[in-house]
């Protein structure tokens, strides 16, 4: 499947749920395709979770959801060994056995809950009794998040945000996008979401998205964000080097379903946030907010 048309109409079947957020839409879809997984974060009722199950409505897999507690154990997501009616030991897959797995506010999970999903997301594999299983493919993992100062919340380890490909924000709608969402929710009975896109089609299009070429010169330019990332006076700690990886994996995604064989330095400008900002820690008497850091470090570019 052309991976331009794949995403129109990937797109058309989450308008049916979705009022406006065109880039987080976009977001999504360029972080299937790079084989990523996203942070989904904002307050409460912002449509977080909608936006990641109408995602995985699209696709001819399986979608499972975890909803995140303080009580939540790794065996909880990752399963375990249990005896059989005939008492031997055996071992039980969790949820995480999926496609698209939903992670709904990961940060009230127990930090050590959370460190425990580490594997599941760098490696692609869990291990259970001392077994190493392979997660099925494609694997994707949303999680939505919910702001710290929201009760019950925990911080995410930065070992952990930073195997996340993206984060992306979900802000409150407009009031234009609040009518349209009243309609949407008003027809939802009616409405039948059709699975455009088949588990094959997308590991075909992340293959694809390895044939886009990175010119030298948006190379050198990723870079030049990153290091800037590290030096900037109000930054504690900057991004890592999988934040350039990140860089050009989905600026090849974003190009692909744009129908473009290249990256541009626009590209990079679009996922520059998204990329970073789960990524740095800021000095807590800087005075300037992460957002504000990136843009600042773009604009010194050109």
């Amino acid at each position: 499947m052309d991976p331009k048309d794949a995403y129109l109409k990937v797109e058309e079947e989450m308008r049916k749920h979705i009022a406006g957020k065109n880039d987080v839409i976009k977001l999504l879809f360029i972080a299937l395709l790079a084989n990523g997984h996203v942070l989904l974060e904002g307050v409460p009722g912002v449509a977080k979770t909608t936006m990641s199950k109408a995602l995985a409505d699209t696709i001819d897999g399986d979608f499972k959801r975890i909803q995140c507690m303080p009580d939540l154990a790794v065996s909880d997501i990752i399963g375990g060994v249990y005896d059989n009616p005939a008492g031997e030991p055996e071992i039980r897959k969790g949820p995480i056995f999926t496609n698209i797995l939903l992670m709904d506010e990961l940060n009230r999970a127990p930090p050590r809950t959370m460190s425990g999903f580490l594997e599941a997301l760098e490696e692609r594999q869990i291990t259970v009794g001392g077994t190493d299983i392979k997660l099925p493919e494609p694997f994707m993992a949303l999680a939505t998040q919910n702001p710290l100062r929201i009760e019950g919340t925990e911080q995410i380890p930065k070992v952990l945000a930073d195997r996340f490909l993206l984060r992306v924000e979900v802000t409150y709608p407009s009031m234009e996008e609040e009518e349209q969402m009243i309609r949407l929710k008003e027809a939802e009975a009616s409405v039948q979401t059709n699975k455009v896109l088949g588990k094959q089609d997308i590991i075909d299009m992340q293959k694809q998205v390895k044939t886009v070429t990175l010119p030298d010169d948006v190379g050198k330019y990723i870079t030049q964000i990153v290091e800037a990332s590290r030096t900037e006076m109000h930054v504690v700690m900057g991004a890592s080097p999988r934040s350039t990886l990140a860089f050009m994996l989905c600026g090849k995604a974003k190009a692909l379903i744009e129908g473009r064989s290249e990256v541009s330095r626009e590209d990079i400008k679009f996922l520059a946030r998204p990329v970073l900002s789960h990524r740095i820690i800021v000095r807590s008497t800087g005075g300037i907010g992460i957002g504000g850091i990136v843009d600042g470090i773009l604009a010194s570019l050109g």
